[in-house]
């Protein structure tokens, strides 16, 4: 081995070792502890407005709006924030405060204005948290294990997601309503806690951005915006995730609808039987993929998330019993789970060398909000207009067009340099 190979092969070796200030786990506890805003405290609170404060349908629907809207429309500038920060620390840190206050103020002035700007906060600050921990994560973990411990990530969020949801039932069930939301800021100063032991030096702030190559090389600068909108890759998976939530962010409200209409008494339950059900699926699938998605490939499991999806929506008209309905559910753990847990990193494979990983992140993130957002109203008009069966056909046809899509226009995104064997492709 001459000179330079050995140089080489030092500096691959300190590209690969584990930063010893890192601790896993304080990131194990910090994705554990995170409140999933739009799956735990939104519907609490929409339920909260309407049976407690006398809150109408309008009223809730112009919260509900507004919050979403500027939720989505500052997702890329939010992405290309965190990328321009070097202590990824801060910005997910800001996000804690903001939600520890917004629910502070959910709780003691639950009226329209402090309630409107609330939402607000809770929507941008929410839409923060998973993009600032896998920017995080990308600074702390080497290449070789980055796979795996995204997954683990995933992981632990849903399963800190059941807790916390099992949290909220219990405080809501036991206390006055209202403390439901000051659950909140406990759990965020939890977070903010174990989220400020992981220590700065133990982020490379370079890696953290996707600014790093494959090689370990670092690209001059971040690519442009136009450069993004170039790369195929890139708006390929940003438009098959958008027909995904499209397709699949109205059922769970269809299902509690048809639902709810033969069983009110059980409306609530239903849903969160049907919430929770689907969170714990979601746990294995995350395992799988972070245990899998290096040998596999990432667009198996792709494939597999976005095929269960129209299944889910055809077995919806097979049957009509309320029982199969919520058992049917279930399978959107299966499709939810594996896409969520694979998003960040075929993100990161499609990026690395670009500088823009964060940014990428909020694009394919604006996409995702305005499909499940049209969805809603489209859904709506077919059934007061044509029935759920309809509504259920419609959904499952978007979902077949996205694995269409997916199947032929996008490539494996995992090459050998980030673990994936080709001999087992």
């Amino acid at each position: 081995m001459n000179s330079f190979d050995h140089a080489k092969t030092k500096t691959d070796e300190r590209q690969d070792a584990p930063n010893a200030a890192f601790r896993p786990l304080a990131l194990d506890g910090l994705n554990l502890a995170l409140v999933d805003v739009n799956g735990a405290i939104k519907p609490y609170l929409n339920v909260y407005l309407y049976v407690k404060r006398d809150w109408t349908d309008g009223a809730i629907g112009l919260v509900g709006t507004v919050s979403g809207l500027v939720g989505i429309l500052l997702q890329a500038p939010l992405g290309a924030a965190i990328d321009a920060m070097r202590d990824k620390r801060l910005i997910l840190l800001a996000a804690l405060v903001a939600l520890a206050i917004a629910t502070t103020v959910i709780a003691f002035q639950p009226q329209f204005w402090p309630v409107l700007i609330a939402s607000v906060v809770l929507a941008v600050a929410g839409g923060l948290l998973s993009p600032a921990v896998a920017a995080l994560t990308l600074g702390l973990v080497p290449q070789k294990w980055l796979t795996r411990r995204l997954g683990r990530n995933a992981a632990l969020e849903r399963t800190g997601n059941v807790v916390i949801a099992l949290m909220i039932g219990g405080v809501g069930w036991l206390l006055p309503d209202h403390l439901v939301f000051l659950l909140v800021p406990v759990l965020c100063g939890l977070s903010a806690a174990l989220l400020m032991s992981i220590p700065r030096r133990a982020i490379d702030a370079r890696r953290a951005r996707g600014e790093t190559d494959e090689d370990g090389s670092s690209s001059a600068k971040p690519a442009g915006f136009r450069a993004l909108l170039g790369n195929k890759r890139l708006v390929v998976f940003a438009t098959c995730v958008g027909l995904f939530h499209f397709a699949n962010a109205p059922l769970l409200t269809l299902v509690a609808q048809e639902v709810g209409r033969d069983r009110p008494d059980w409306s609530s339950t239903i849903v969160s039987l049907c919430i929770i059900g689907a969170q714990v699926v979601m746990v294995p699938m995350a395992i799988i993929v972070g245990r899998r998605a290096d040998r596999w490939g990432r667009k198996p499991l792709l494939l597999a998330a976005f095929a269960a999806l129209p299944l889910r929506a055809l077995l919806y008209i097979v049957w009509r019993d309320p029982v199969w309905l919520i058992a049917v559910q279930f399978l959107d753990g299966v499709g939810a789970g594996l896409l969520s847990a694979s998003k960040s990193i075929v993100i990161a494979d499609i990026m690395r060398g670009t500088g823009r990983y964060n940014l990428a992140q909020g694009l394919v993130g604006t996409l995702q909000g305005a499909g499940a957002s049209l969805s809603f109203v489209i859904a709506g008009s077919l059934v007061q207009h044509e029935g759920f069966y309809a509504a259920y056909l419609v959904c499952g046809g978007v979902a077949l067009v996205a694995l269409g899509i997916l199947w032929f226009a996008l490539p494996e995104t995992a090459t050998e340099q980030a673990g994936f064997d080709t001999q087992n492709d």
